[in-house]
């Protein structure tokens, strides 16, 4: 998805718009236990289309000397690393000398730039807006963030001036593979190994995602897609808020991935930050694998491994389901068998459960299972289920009163529908329809 970054200096409303825009959309990824969600970025959803939007707000240091060196920093690199600007002034002020500054950067690069002057809260300051051309370009618009005025306008603007998604090609037969994780945990190291010595490396091809090439890799008789996250094999141009920018190249490219490796560092594995990465390709509906790296550096001991798995199930309980494994990339250990974990998730993402075995978990289900009832003596019925998609499997139940499905009963259905069938490294989507009993 296409990056649009926000900028401007302090108090136009920044924050105002990004929320706007990004809206009280409730992701999952808010739900699983210890993972804390950075607000810094937000997904937009606009007729069909979708984008990211990133909030530089954070970015800028709040000791008032550095403060025009942080802006143009941040203005440098919204640049560098956006599809579009969205350059955020106080309407009904007009444009300031700090404001001039940013827009002769921004003229210079030649990026798409919408001019938003924000604050134009009634009619009566609508004439205001025109000041904001002298900034000399060519798309401007006068909204206000706070009370909703032409936001709609705004984001359709935004749709103009975005590149749409390039189509994933159907011909395409190549299983897709993002390798992800936080920095310094051996990502390229083990994209370079999968890529290596005893590999047919096919070709380096451009991929959709900015600066990043995908790489074609067949091993066996199955031809392996690994995309880049484009910040892997290059050093931080720019200092702290490169970070969030790189963090949004991630998503990208779990966005467009079948599969999602996820490597931790062995001797500091389930961080905050490995715990939101995985709730991101969870979210997303994608396969899983965790990849513990650096396994050569914890020595020996035999039970190490069950441990370290029995960690994972209380660290990080919402990914149970992924199949861990224990890897060095300096030594080579257990990277032959990475392919294969692909492949089996790969593959669990496209089954289905026949119609058949459904229908019998039901009659389980309702024959020994406890159902929800609430405390107006409402009684929980399923009357039928369906597994209306695969990748990822996805599971709809008509029930008579969808909200009495609370969390741990979602969670005891889902591992119903797992001893059915192998899901290993798949997240499953539960819905609960409302119907009306015959």
């Amino acid at each position: 998805m296409p990056v649009v970054s926000i900028i401007g200096r302090p108090n136009v409303g920044k924050s105002s718009l990004f929320n706007r825009l990004i809206g009280r959309r409730e992701a999952i990824v808010d739900d699983m236990p210890g993972v804390t969600r950075d607000r810094l970025y937000g997904e937009v959803e606009w007729r069909e289309r979708k984008f990211y939007v990133i909030d530089t707000g954070g970015f800028l240091a709040k000791d008032e000397n550095a403060f025009v060196h942080g802006m143009r920093q941040q203005v440098a690199t919204a640049i560098a690393e956006s599809d579009l600007v969205l350059f955020v002034i106080n309407g009904r002020e007009g444009p300031t000398w700090m404001d001039e500054d940013v827009a002769d950067m921004l003229r210079k690069s030649g990026k798409p730039v919408i001019v938003v002057a924000n604050k134009i809260d009634e009619g009566v300051h609508e004439d205001s807006v025109f000041q904001a051309y002298s900034l000399g370009f060519e798309d401007v618009i006068g909204i206000s963030a706070e009370h909703k005025r032409y936001i709609y306008d705004l984001l359709d603007l935004i749709l103009d001036k975005i590149p749409k998604d390039a189509p994933v090609p159907q011909d395409d037969s190549a299983v897709r593979v993002a390798i992800v994780g936080r920095p310094n945990v051996g990502k390229s190291s083990i994209l370079n190994r999968l890529a290596g010595e005893e590999r047919a490396l096919v070709s380096d091809i451009p991929g959709t995602t900015r600066d990043a090439l995908d790489t074609l890799v067949k091993i066996g008789d199955t031809t392996f897609r690994l995309i880049d996250t484009a910040g892997l094999r290059r050093k931080s141009r720019v200092e702290d808020n490169i970070e969030y920018y790189s963090y949004v190249r991630t998503l990208q490219a779990i966005d467009r991935c079948d599969v999602a490796l996820l490597v931790m560092d062995a001797e500091e594995p389930f961080t905050d930050q490995d715990k939101k990465l995985a709730g991101e390709i969870i979210e997303r509906g994608k396969g899983i694998v965790l990849l513990l790296n650096k396994w050569d550096l914890l020595g020996k001991k035999e039970t190490l491994g069950d441990s370290m798995k029995k960690k994972l199930k209380d660290e990080m309980v919402f990914v149970s389901h992924a199949p861990v494994h224990f890897v060095s990339a300096l030594t080579g250990r257990g990277m032959q068998k990475i392919s294969d974990l692909v492949i089996k998730v790969f593959e669990n993402r496209k089954k289905r459960i026949k119609t058949t075995l459904l229908n019998r978990l039901l009659r389980d289900i309702l024959a020994f299972d406890r159902l929800p009832t609430d405390n107006r003596g409402r009684a929980f019925k399923i009357f039928y289920c369906t597994q209306a998609e695969i990748e990822p499997p996805t599971f709809i139940f008509f029930v008579n009163y969808p909200e009495l499905a609370e969390k741990a009963f979602e969670n005891h259905i889902e591992n119903e529908l797992r001893e059915l069938e192998d899901f290993e490294g798949v997240p499953l989507r539960i819905f609960w329809r409302g119907k009306e009993e015959k």
